[in-house]
């Protein structure tokens, strides 16, 4: 039965516009993601998912669900029209444990073959399932380092992952569901079972000190009961940390919690109710394996890591932020050219930044201008939210609350402003200065010169002693008038700077 390869990337060239898709056939869902463009951050245009259940008993019988194989086909049926519908190229079923595993699999795949000639369907080994994963996980986290694991309904993968690199993968037969079917649905015998399977991959405990990723839906619905319970103010779960203890606690909560206590909980899922303690038990006992000092849930991992597949090395290597600040400001923005003249221009306000506190800048010189088309009385709560609720898989919940606060500040919100409230919970009071700084900077700077790179070109900052000057120079239509001179008095202000403007013959 021919097989198709794993998607591969070509250098020589990139469509923005250009449209692919990936099924991927899992052992309780099979999901169809349709992708737009080949960019650095995954722009998933269509997201649908059919709860299945293809590997409910294949622990037992070592076939897959026989009730399950029929709703199957159709779904998968579906999925093949709408991704050629959508002009989806290429476009491929990506099959994980329960076909991989199942001796009614190859079986399987040939109905689905004869129902849909020329679909590429790849079985995924349990090796390229993990380092798909991780591909996925990457994106999103460049330069993670510690320990991946990817919980699906028949396997988890794991990987340790070093400086942004994939190193050694294991597949481990304690997926959600087949962990609660080889315990009999007996808690403390899935424990064990979980225990003495991670034992078989002794490189967990590389992890001690380091960040566990998780990814998988049974571990992303416990993230989104977690930030439903505490009200935390972004409801995005990639990127969504807790601390060691903090899943300790949450694990310990859902292990032991009963099918009506799960049903009250905020955020639980009531598809996913009899899947969340072993969930949870894997959890707990990859915490242990590892040694972690914090999870960190990611929404990217296997299909992501099959999109990855499709970029040229250089948009891979590009910076996720940065990549996702452009993003918008091609979108909603007036001026291309203007967001790399601002990041020179405000240099001199922030003499000796740190690398990172210079990309936070950069990135927010791109958003700055997000909320130009919007209506004047809503241009700082839209380009806020805009930036806060994006989808960018390089964005974790600081950057996006710094990066939206500025973009709030430039168009003059209040710093009380209601609409800025996660703000105040998601960052710090020097951040939250750092924050003003910028935007007061930014602020100026469009006063100004209009949006565009050729009036700012005229203008000039400089730090000098105790003193923030302005230089302006003249016949260039830029001149200081009451709006300049009371920007330049607050950005001065801010910087505990005395304010002076000088006019130089042009």
């Amino acid at each position: 039965m021919p097989v198709s390869p794993l998607a591969s990337h070509d250098d020589t060239a990139r469509d923005d516009h250009a449209r692919c898709g990936v099924v991927d056939l899992g052992s309780n869902s099979v999901r169809l993601v349709v992708f737009e463009g080949r960019g650095r951050n995954p722009q998933a245009i269509f997201n649908e998912k059919a709860v299945l259940g293809l590997g409910r008993g294949l622990q037992a019988t070592g076939r897959l669900n026989e009730d399950a194989i029929g709703p199957a086909l159709t779904v998968l049926a579906r999925y093949h029209a709408v991704a050629h519908a959508m002009r989806a190229t290429p476009l491929q079923v990506v099959a994980t444990a329960a076909v991989r595993d199942a001796t009614n699999g190859p079986a399987f795949v040939a109905a689905m073959h004869e129902r849909m000639p020329g679909l590429a369907v790849r079985i995924l080994t349990g090796e390229e399932e993990a380092r798909l994963s991780a591909d996925g996980v990457l994106l999103g986290f460049p330069g993670a380092d510690g320990v991946l694991g990817d919980l699906g309904g028949g396997s988890l993968e794991v990987v340790r992952l070093v400086s942004g690199r994939a190193e050694r993968a294991a597949s481990l037969p304690i997926g959600a569901i087949r962990l609660a079917e080889r315990a009999g649905g007996d808690v403390v015998r899935a424990r064990a079972i979980a225990e003495a399977e991670m034992a078989k991959a002794p490189w967990l405990a590389e992890g001690g000190g380091r960040d566990l990723y998780l990814v998988g839906g049974a571990w992303r619905a416990l993230a989104r009961m977690h930030i439903a319970q505490t009200g935390y103010p972004l409801a995005i779960v990639h990127h969504y940390v807790l601390r060691r203890e903090e899943a300790r606690d949450l694990s310990s909560v859902v292990m032991a919690a009963s099918r009506r206590v799960l049903e009250r909980m905020p955020g639980a899922p009531q598809k996913r109710l009899g899947d969340l303690p072993f969930a949870a038990i894997t959890m707990r006992r990859l915490l242990r394996a590892t040694g972690a000092a914090r999870v960190v849930f990611s929404a990217n991992g296997l299909r992501e890591g099959w999109y990855s597949r499709l970029l040229p090395d250089a948009v891979r290597a590009e910076d996720p932020l940065l990549a996702a600040a452009r993003g918008l400001a091609e979108t909603w923005g007036r001026e291309p050219a203007l967001p790399p003249a601002l990041v020179a221009w405000t240099d001199p306000v922030f003499p000796d930044q740190d690398p990172v506190s210079r990309g936070l800048r950069e990135a927010a010189c791109w958003v700055s201008d997000i909320g130009s088309h919007d209506h004047p009385e809503y241009r700082a709560e839209q380009a806020f939210l805009r930036v806060l609720r994006q989808h960018g898989a390089g964005l974790d919940h600081h950057a996006r609350a710094f990066l939206g606060l500025c973009a709030a500040l430039r168009y003059e919100a209040e710093p009380g402003a209601p609409f800025l409230a996660p703000t105040r919970v998601l960052l710090d009071l020097p951040t939250i200065r750092r924050a003003e700084t910028i935007g007061a900077a930014l602020r100026l700077a469009y006063t100004l010169c209009g949006g565009t790179p050729e009036l700012l070109a005229g203008t000039a900052l400089e730090r000098s002693g105790g003193r923030l000057v302005l230089r302006l120079s003249e016949g260039t239509g830029v001149f200081a008038g009451e709006s300049v001179l009371r920007r330049m008095d607050q950005l001065g202000a801010v910087l505990g700077l005395e304010a002076v403007v000088e006019v130089a013959e042009g």
